[in-house]
C-alpha cells in the first residue's frame, strides 16, 4: 500500500509528564483511522504535532511527497472581522468554488455566507472549520472531535461523506457510532504507546479486551517470579558484585514489569440510598419563544417516576432551553412547571463550571462533600469516587490549571453527581469525554434509582441509557416516542417507505382510471374482491393498533421491536391487496 505517513520513535514530554514514548505508526493511502485514548494522555497533542502546530522531543514525522494535508482543530481561531465564505477559502470569485462551498455549508446549517466570523457561536465556527477542511479537498484529512457541535443530521450525512471513496483521514472522536461505521482501524494511545487493531471499532473492542487478559496474566506471573527473585537480591551479599549482574539486571526488568498500571475495570457504583417521590413535575402547557422563533408552544407533559428520557433534536430546536425553563434559569412566557417536593436535581449544564486554576482536583470535590452515601453502610470518599471516574491517585493531586478539556469536563461531572441528586439532567454530557469515562457514566446512569433526563448527539450513548425520547422538531413540534434512538430512527425508516409506498399507489390509481377499456368481472373475481375487502379490513385493523402501541409510550422495549419488524411486513401485504382490489374495481 501507498504510504501517506510514517511515525517513527516518537516521543513528546511536558516537564516530567511523558505523553508518549518511543511510539510508531503508519498510515497509508485510503485507510480511515480512529485514534481513540483516555482523556489527558495526548491525543489532540498528537494531531497537533502531526499538522505541524506543535513541537516533539524525539522522532521523525515523514509525510509523502507533495501530499496535501488539511487539518480540523478542536478549538479553530477565525479573524473575526472575515466573512464566512472567505473564512473558508480564498474563492477570489470562482462561481464554482462559491457554489460547492454553498452546498457544503447548508448541510452544516450554516446559511448567511456573508456574517462576519464574529458574530458566530463557537460551535458554528466549528462547523465553517469542518467545511473549510472539507472544501480544500485534501489528500489526508487529520480531524480532532469532528462530531462537536453537529446535531444528528449533520452526523450522520458526514458518516455518509467520509465513507464515500478511497478517503484517507485519521480522526479523534468520541462518537462511537462514528468510529464503527467510518473506520477500518483504530490505534490506541494508552501507557505512553501505541497499539494497532486493523478492524472497526467492534473489532478493536473485543481484541482490547483480549489484550488486556493476556498484559493482565503476564504482570501476575512477573509479580509471582518477583516475589522470589526479590528474597534472592535481600540475601545477597554485596561482595558478589559481578558474578550474578545479569541476574540483577534481569531483576529490575521484572521490577518494572511487576510494577505495570493496568487499567482495571472498576465495581458499578450502585446507589440504594436515594429516594424521590411519586411526583416529579408536570409541564403544564408551556410556551417558550425568543422573538419570532418558537421553541415551545403549549407543551405539556407529566415526568413519571424513575424515568429515563432523553431528547433530540436539531440546533437551535429547543432542548437546552427547556432544560433551562425546567431549572428555572429562563423564565416561561406562558405555562409553569410543576415540580415535585422531593426532587433534588443535579444539573450538568453545556456551560460547565468555572474552577479555581489553584485549587486541587480533589479539593474540588472535597467542597462539594467528603463522601457520597451509597446506602446499606456503604460509603464512596471523595477520592474513590474520582478513581472511579478514572482520575488516578497523582491525578487527584494536580492543580486544575494542569487539566484537559476532556478532564475538566469530567472533574465538573463528578462535582454534580458527587451533590448525590435523584434528579439528574444531563446537557451534551458526552462532550469532550473519553471512551471509558463514557462507559463508566453509562453503567452510572443505568443503574442510577433516580430519574434522568439527557440531551445528547451521542447515539451509542442514548441507546445505553434512555428508554424514551422527546424529539424537537422546531417551531414549537415536540414528539413523543416510547423507545431509544436507534429504534427511532427505524420508526423513521419505515416511515418514509410507507409514505413513499402511499405515493406509488395514488399514481398508479390515477394512470388507471383513465384506462376505459373496460370488461366485467368474472365470477372467482367477485369472489376475490369480496374477501380482499375483509382482509384489507382486517390488515388496516392491525395497523392502527401497532401505530397506537409504537406512539403510546407503555409497551416494553421487546414488543416495540417486534412490532416494528411486523409494520413493513403489514404495509407491504396491505399495499399488495389495496393494487390488487383497485384493479378489480375497476372491472364492476
Amino acid at each position: 500500500m501507498n504510504p501517506y505517513l510514517d511515525v517513527q520513535n516518537l516521543t513528546k514530554t511536558f516537564g516530567a509528564l511523558t505523553l508518549f514514548e518511543d511510539i510508531s505508526f503508519s498510515i497509508a493511502e485510503g485507510q480511515r483511522v480512529g485514534l481513540v485514548a483516555k482523556n489527558g494522555m495526548g491525543k489532540s497533542t498528537l494531531l497537533s504535532i502531526l499538522s505541524g502546530k506543535e513541537g516533539y522531543d524525539e522522532g521523525e514525522i515523514i509525510y509523502r511527497k507533495d501530499l496535501k494535508v488539511g487539518f480540523l482543530e478542536q478549538s479553530p481561531q477565525f479573524d473575526p472581522e472575515e466573512s464566512v465564505l472567505d473564512a473558508c477559502f480564498n474563492h477570489h470569485g470562482d462561481e464554482e468554488k462559491v457554489l460547492r462551498a454553498k452546498q457544503v455549508l447548508t448541510q452544516l446549517k450554516i446559511n448567511d455566507l456573508s456574517q462576519p466570523m464574529g458574530q458566530l457561536s463557537g460551535g458554528q465556527q466549528k462547523r465553517v472549520a469542518l467545511a473549510n477542511v472539507l472544501l480544500t479537498d485534501p489528500d489526508f484529512l487529520i480531524l480532532d472531535e469532528p462530531t462537536n457541535h453537529l446535531d444528528l443530521d449533520m452526523i450522520e450525512w458526514l458518516e455518509s461523506y467520509l465513507s464515500r471513496g478511497r478517503r484517507t483521514l485519521l480522526m479523534v472522536t468520541h462518537d462511537r457510532f462514528f468510529l464503527d461505521r467510518v473506520c477500518d482501524i483504530i490505534i490506541e494511545l494508552d501507557n505512553h504507546t501505541i497499539y494497532t487493531y486493523r478492524g472497526n471499532y467492534a473489532y478493536y473492542l473485543e481484541k482490547r479486551q483480549h489484550r488486556l487478559e493476556v498484559t493482565r496474566a503476564e504482570i501476575t506471573r512477573a509479580n509471582n517470579l518477583y516475589r522470589r527473585e526479590l528474597e534472592w537480591m535481600r540475601r545477597q551479599p554485596q561482595a558478589m558484585g559481578h558474578k550474578a549482574k545479569y541476574r540483577e539486571d534481569a531483576f529490575y526488568e521484572l521490577e518494572r514489569k511487576a510494577k505495570q498500571r493496568i487499567e482495571e475495570r472498576q465495581m458499578r457504583l450502585k446507589s440504594t440510598n436515594v429516594y424521590i417521590g411519586s411526583k416529579i413535575f408536570e409541564c403544564q402547557y408551556v410556551s417558550k419563544a425568543w422573538g419570532d422563533k418558537v421553541m415551545l408552544k403549549d407543551f405539556y407533559y407529566n415526568f413519571a417516576r424513575f424515568e429515563k428520557m432523553g431528547i433530540v433534536g436539531n440546533n437551535g430546536t429547543g432542548k437546552s432551553t427547556f432544560l433551562k425553563l425546567l431549572m428555572g434559569h429562563e423564565p416561561v412566557d406562558s405555562g409553569r412547571f410543576d415540580i415535585g417536593e422531593t426532587v433534588r436535581f443535579g444539573y450538568f449544564s453545556q456551560e460547565g463550571l468555572q474552577f479555581d486554576e489553584q485549587q486541587k482536583v480533589l479539593d474540588v470535590v472535597r467542597d462539594i462533600a467528603d463522601y457520597i452515601d451509597l446506602g446499606g453502610g456503604r460509603h464512596f470518599t471523595a477520592s474513590q469516587f474520582l478513581q472511579h471516574f478514572q482520575f488516578t491517585p497523582e491525578q487527584q493531586y494536580n492543580y486544575v490549571y494542569k487539566l484537559s478539556g476532556g478532564e475538566r469536563r469530567k472533574l465538573y461531572l463528578c462535582t454534580v453527581l458527587m451533590q448525590n441528586p435523584n434528579f439528574l439532567v444531563l446537557d451534551e454530557p458526552t462532550n469532550d469525554l473519553d471512551i471509558q469515562t463514557l462507559q463508566i457514566l453509562e453503567e452510572y446512569l443505568s443503574d442510577f434509582p433516580g430519574c434522568v433526563i439527557v440531551v445528547s448527539h451521542d447515539r451509542y450513548f442514548m441507546d445505553k441509557v434512555v428508554d424514551h425520547l422527546l424529539v424537537f422538531k422546531g417551531d414549537g413540534v415536540i414528539k413523543d416516542f416510547p423507545g431509544n434512538y436507534s429504534q427511532y430512527r427505524e420508526w423513521c425508516s419505515l416511515k418514509e417507505k410507507e409514505d413513499s409506498s402511499d405515493v406509488k399507489v395514488e399514481k398508479r390509481v390515477k394512470r388507471d382510471y383513465h384506462n376505459t377499456d373496460k370488461r366485467k368481472m368474472s365470477y372467482k373475481e367477485k369472489m376475490e374482491y369480496a374477501r380482499l375487502e375483509g382482509e384489507i379490513a382486517s390488515l388496516e385493523e392491525e395497523k392502527r393498533n401497532i401505530e397506537a402501541m409504537l406512539c403510546g409510550g407503555t409497551s416494553d422495549v421487546e414488543t416495540i421491536t417486534r412490532m416494528s419488524k411486523r409494520l413493513p411486513l403489514l404495509n407491504e401485504e396491505l399495499d399488495e391487496k389495496s393494487m390488487r382490489w383497485l384493479e378489480l374495481s375497476e372491472l364492476e
